[in-house]
């Protein structure tokens, strides 16, 4: 299985973009391919997610490691496969989805291509736990803050893309209080929406 590979952008078209290493193009497919466009000619690190079938051997690309990470939780979910799946990482902000899998907000799910409410359901049951325990243990370091629980939350946040203005808030706001760091990103999550 591939990582990432580094090497120039050289095309970009409307389902896929080509990087170019060592002599060979890679035609890889990614959610948004104009997203790439201010790379074109230029050396760019582009995470990898392999597909293997008896008919084909595809490449899908992504712009970072979190993406790549909700792409592959996505296609383990019954009733999505790849092209589902870059449909919905197509917006450049994941925030709406993140926070929709979370809230359990099913209409907000079905917004998205191909995606129907019982396909929907099963997003938020198989993601719902996943995705926050995911995005809290993604190693980037954070402020000492007195529960580790609240600490994982947080930095789960920020990872999510949260500004961190809002995250000091949140510290305020649920310092004290005594949850899982699943019970914290639920209850931070509610916060942030409804001051929307």
């Amino acid at each position: 299985m591939f990582e990432y590979i580094i090497g120039k952008i050289s095309l970009i078209s409307p389902s896929y973009i080509v990087i170019e290493r060592d002599g060979l193009g890679y035609k890889l497919y990614v959610a948004n391919p104009y997203r790439f466009s201010g790379y074109v000619d230029q050396e760019r690190k582009v995470f990898l997610h392999q597909v293997v079938r008896e008919d084909a051997q595809m490449l899908y690309g992504f712009m970072d490691e979190s993406e790549k990470a909700i792409f592959e939780r996505l296609i383990n979910v019954s009733g999505i496969g790849p092209k589902s799946a870059l449909a919905i990482l197509a917006p450049e902000d994941h925030l709406g989805l993140l926070t929709a899998i979370q809230n359990a907000d099913i209409t907000y799910l079905t917004k998205f291509p191909g995606v129907g409410k019982k396909t929907a359901q099963q997003m938020v049951l198989d993601l719902q736990d996943k995705l926050a325990k995911e995005f809290s243990n993604s190693g980037v370091p954070q402020p000492e803050i007195e529960s580790g629980e609240l600490e994982d939350a947080l930095q789960a946040l920020k990872t999510l893309g949260y500004a961190e203005k809002d995250l000091k808030k949140l510290k305020k706001e649920l310092t004290g209080e005594s949850l899982t760091t699943d019970g914290y990103i639920r209850k931070a999550l509610k916060l942030l929406t409804s001051k929307r």
